[in-house]
């Protein structure tokens, strides 16, 4: 595993992300066998959201840190203020109940990285930028930023922050992956991903923000399971995403030079796809949603592979010239 360190963060952060969307209190103990089995493969860095199977996410996470004594060894990524039944949540009344929420339910004093899973850009950003203080100053998050928020949002919420002499957004969870959306999997949802996002990632790269990519294998896009013969068979919910979102042509032709390459390397598809991510000139942090633990640790083996640059164009379709 690799880790990195961030100004405010006590505790280094795995280059890896292990996602929370599929554990839960009602299946306790198998939430605790994943979550262990991510730890030993030295996954220290959590994902989870307030939203996340209506708060049972973050009470399955908290359960595993209370009764493994791991708080100080791990890094939280927590979100809040999510619309809920169609009501943007962007106020600094509704971030602040998030928070405390989320801070009850997983049984901890801090939040390491809380950032805002959506944004509503009729909302202001001084509001939002001076609640976000206000919670940092007591204690409750380390370091905050957006979650699905452009550039220039953020932006315009570091310039206030500059006027007025506070802490800026400092990381920023979008989404980015190989492959590309034709249409984002929930409303309010920012890619950065394709030609469409290259002056975002510009942006992030000059400022070395920390991103912290969702949806980094594209939802299950690269697991292997999905193929142009399949791809109108599937019904479980988060499989129809990925379907809507990612199965069109080409992805596809991406997905296939991903496996010739993964077949060259003697790796796997998920592999290569997520070592391309990694290998993008930017500040990355890739957030994966592994089901077991074998499947976290095929995953970690990524980091260690390393795509040519001719790999790594040839894959993303910017050239038909094969490297080998």
């Amino acid at each position: 595993m690799d880790y990195a360190t961030l100004d405010g963060i006590p505790t280094p952060l795995s280059r890896l992300l292990q996602g929370t969307v599929m554990i839960s209190p009602d299946e306790q103990d198998a939430a605790n066998a994943l979550l262990d089995a991510v730890y030993e493969q030295g996954g220290r860095t959590f994902d989870t959201a307030h939203n996340y199977g209506a708060g049972a996410c973050e009470r399955a996470l908290g359960s595993w840190i209370a009764s493994r004594g791991v708080r100080d060894d791990i890094v939280i990524l927590g979100k809040g203020a999510h619309p809920y039944d169609g009501k943007k949540r962007v106020t600094p009344a509704h971030i602040t109940a998030d928070l405390h929420e989320s801070l009850d339910r997983l049984q901890v004093d801090t939040i390491d990285l809380y950032v805002l899973h959506r944004d509503d850009t009729d909302v202001p950003v001084g509001p939002i930028v001076e609640v976000l203080n206000d919670h940092r100053r007591a204690g409750r998050i380390r370091e905050f930023g957006g979650s699905n928020w452009t550039t220039a949002r953020i932006a315009e919420a570091n310039a206030y922050a500059a006027d007025h002499d506070l802490t800026p957004f400092t990381v920023s969870s979008p989404n980015f992956s190989l492959a590309q959306q034709s249409t984002p999997p929930w409303e309010g949802c920012i890619s950065i991903s394709g030609d469409a996002g290259a002056s975002e990632r510009a942006w992030y790269t000059a400022r070395d923000m920390p991103v912290f990519a969702w949806s980094s294998l594209a939802g299950g896009f690269f697991s292997g399971r999905f193929d142009r013969d399949n791809i109108d068979t599937f019904t479980e919910y988060f499989d129809t995403l990925v379907v809507t979102s990612y199965g069109f042509e080409d992805n596809f032709r991406r997905l296939d030079r991903v496996k010739a390459v993964a077949e060259r390397l003697d790796a796997s598809i998920a592999q290569v796809a997520l070592a391309w991510v990694l290998a993008q000139p930017l500040n990355v942090f890739p957030i994966v949603g592994c089901r077991t633990g074998a499947e976290f640790a095929a995953n970690a083996a990524a980091l260690e592979l390393e795509l040519s640059p001719a790999d790594a164009a040839w894959i993303d379709l910017q050239t038909d010239e094969r490297p080998w």
